[in-house]
């Protein structure tokens, strides 16, 4: 047996709260539906391409008296793209609400992600399995896998391993594109009266997953306070030698919560936030010129050191940048499979590019530094897209900033130090709220199954309130969909939720920006604590808190 930590031994003990209409378990659980819903976007759209399962009512849970027929049920589950603290009490919570409904129940996980049920490679879990990892970070449970379910070939294989395990429904845990595969996995299973419910669960620690139901996706609060914590020690390290420039890159592609939070709870210097800088049509050259006003100005004062926090993302969020992303995307399959440039050495790789792209975005690929240039001929991800992750924008920064500095010949000092903040996140030991939300997610999974619902995303909310006081439901998967290009071809998919320039959680750093920059507020938020007083151990995210805060005063 794998030997275990202090720490993870007194986790493994750790009961996790429910919301009070889960407590008594589903079998007591009363369904009240809402109003009938509709896509976000695209709604005739969507429609026909989910005729079935299109315009669903909302549905919350009440606790009741009368215990309903509990039928014997085999359930699925899988785990679908990047990993994110609480995902194995997701599991749990499953488990364990099917085993209280009917101990006949069984609940088999599907390895390595969706390819899992597609291939029939699974495991039947049992409570010796399930003890083992509860409370704990990280997906190994069964693990993940980011294939995709949406060809026909795809879900007639996943309908025959289902049928062979006798399995009525299956629950998918992933991000916006897992879910969007949930959804359609949902629509095709009614479509062909196969009787199998599917029903997802909200992850992604970038937290671009969220609307008026779904308050926060899981692994949130557990990442950014990780990666707070990395922060607050840097800046405690600044403040003591008073001689380096920090540039912090944080996960975060699509979406600059992550960031945001982070800079929330530690108060650093500089905080760039991409759906600013689209928004403010920010050039490379006036974000260079933004943050070397406070270096030098910092310097003047003899401060020669500061922290900057910058998303993963950024650099597809500068306009120039952005547009010869997208003109580099469009011509790198050609090139790929051109056996010259497959052939080429790596400057000749990035003349023959240069030679290709639009003759602005030429111009800007040309001004990067060579470092950058090559990162961006890297291997594609899976949409056929630049590996934003890989390219070192902290360091592009470094290197523009000193080049900047020196032309205006400086004279103060300026030494830099870059780092990546991105897999020390994701399979953290979750926070008693990630470890609490994620096991009633699974909980309410059930409940949602065990009401015949399929096409439903779980949905636990009033998150700031005492676990007790949570709000279990669940919501269409079709009300958050939407139509994007993707591959050359309009599909669709879940709406991701960028950071709102006008919300309160921007606002509170936007109000505090030119102080923090000035002068060193930094907050040192210290390691998640799980054991001690609620008010260490049970807060969550400022995010959280400001957008709740801003939802109950406009009740």
């Amino acid at each position: 047996m794998t030997k275990l930590s202090p720490l993870q031994i007194e986790r493994l003990k750790y009961e996790p709260k429910l919301p009070s209409s889960l407590q008594n378990g589903v079998n007591y659980v009363e369904m009240i539906e809402g109003s009938a819903t509709q896509s976000v976007g695209d709604q005739e759209d969507i429609r026909n391409l989910f005729s079935n399962t299109y315009g669903k009512p909302t549905v919350t849970f009440k606790s009741s008296n009368n215990a309903k027929e509990s039928k014997t049920l085999n359930v699925g589950v899988i785990l679908s793209g990047g990993q994110a603290p609480g995902g194995h009490n997701v599991i749990a919570g499953l488990y364990d609400a099917l085993k209280k409904s009917n101990s006949s129940n069984k609940l088999y996980g599907f390895l390595g992600g969706p390819s899992g049920i597609i291939e029939g490679k699974y495991v039947e879990f049992d409570d010796e399995f399930i003890n083992a990892y509860r409370n704990t970070g990280g997906f190994d449970i069964i693990g993940s896998g980011r294939t995709k379910l949406e060809t026909e070939e795809q879900f007639q294989k996943s309908l025959a391993v289902c049928k062979s395990l006798n399995i009525s429904a299956v629950v998918i845990i992933g991000g916006d594109d897992s879910n969007t595969n949930a959804a359609l996995l949902a629509e095709w299973f009614v479509k062909n009266n196969c009787g199998i419910q599917v029903i997802g669960c909200p992850k992604t620690i970038d937290g671009d997953l969220k609307n008026d139901q779904i308050e926060i996706s899981f692994g949130f609060d557990t990442a950014t306070k990780t990666y707070a914590e990395l922060i607050g020690n840097i800046e405690r390290d600044a403040n003591s030698a008073k001689k380096y420039w920090h540039f912090i890159k944080i996960m975060g592609r699509s979406a600059s919560h992550v960031a945001l939070e982070a800079a929330l709870q530690t108060q650093p210097n500089i905080t760039l936030i991409s759906e600013e800088v689209s928004e403010k049509k920010m050039s490379l050259a006036s974000i260079i010129d933004y943050m070397t006003d406070i270096i030098v100005k910092r310097s003047e004062m003899g401060k020669n050191f500061g922290i900057a926090v910058i998303p993963e993302g950024l650099i597809e969020f500068i306009p120039e940048m952005g547009s010869m992303i997208s003109n580099l995307n469009n011509i790198m399959p050609s090139l790929e499979s051109d056996p010259t440039f497959k052939n080429a050495d790596a400057k000749s790789k990035i003349e023959i590019v240069e030679n290709r792209l639009d003759s602005e975005n030429a111009s800007v690929y040309k001004s990067l530094p060579t470092l950058i240039k090559e990162q961006l001929l890297a291997d594609r991800d899976p949409h056929g897209n630049v590996q934003v992750s890989k390219i070192e924008t902290e360091k592009l920064l470094i290197e523009m900033i000193s080049a900047k500095l020196k032309s205006i010949n400086f004279s103060g000092k300026f030494s830099a130090q870059s780092h990546f903040f991105g897999y020390e996140g994701r399979c953290a030991f979750p926070s008693n709220f990630d470890a609490d939300y994620c096991y009633s997610l699974g909980y309410n999974a059930f409940a949602l199954i065990s009401n015949g619902l399929t096409g439903y995303l779980s949905s636990v909310k009033n998150l700031t309130a005492p676990a007790q006081e949570w709000i279990a439901g669940g919501v269409p998967l079709t009300m958050m969909m939407n139509m994007e290009r993707r591959h050359n071809a309009m599909k669709p998919v879940i709406k991701k939720a960028l950071v709102e320039l006008n919300g309160p959680v921007f606002k509170e750093l936007e109000k505090n920006r030119q102080d923090w920059a000035m002068n060193d507020r930094y907050l040192f938020p210290g390691a998640i604590q799980y054991f001690g007083p609620s008010s260490v151990c049970d807060i969550t995210t400022v995010t959280l808190k400001l957008e709740q805060s801003k939802e109950l005063a406009n009740v």
